[in-house]
């Protein structure tokens, strides 16, 4: 009994020390292909209009001609959780993908993204933009 006990307390401090040498060491993270990240969330003037809805996606789905923008993502509200620290209060989302700033600049003045302000911003009453760089 006394080397079954033995060997069961070896095996669990061999297993602890190497849990912990593990935790301990550094965790590698790879460095984002494209660091820039624009998000931006669009309230309707008319909000629970589809027709509006849709209209701002199809406009959205245009900006992808963008060479600058790497990726692209539209969204509309996921049906998920209700919680306080959930804004279920928009109507779309696009998330964009950037290499930098200065193709990120480009692209608030390209042609593209200023005929989808034209075409679109009649239909939004608000528009919140959250930029953030990869750390």
């Amino acid at each position: 009994m006394k080397n079954t006990r033995r060997t069961f307390l070896a095996s669990s401090l061999t297993l602890a020390a190497g849990t912990a040498a593990t935790m301990a060491a550094p965790v590698h993270t790879e460095k984002a292909k494209y660091p820039l990240v624009h998000h931006v969330f669009f309230w309707l003037k008319n909000p629970g209009s589809v027709a509006d809805r849709d209209k701002i996606i199809a406009g959205l789905k245009t900006l992808r001609k963008i060479e600058a923008i790497k990726e692209l993502r539209i969204g509309i509200v996921a049906n998920t959780e209700k919680r306080d620290v959930v804004d279920q209060s928009w109507a779309v989302s696009e998330l964009m993908f950037f290499e930098n700033e200065k193709d990120q600049a480009s692209y608030q003045t390209h042609p593209i993204h200023q005929q989808f302000i034209k075409d679109c911003s009649a239909l939004w009453d608000k528009v919140v933009v959250y930029d953030a760089i990869d750390v």
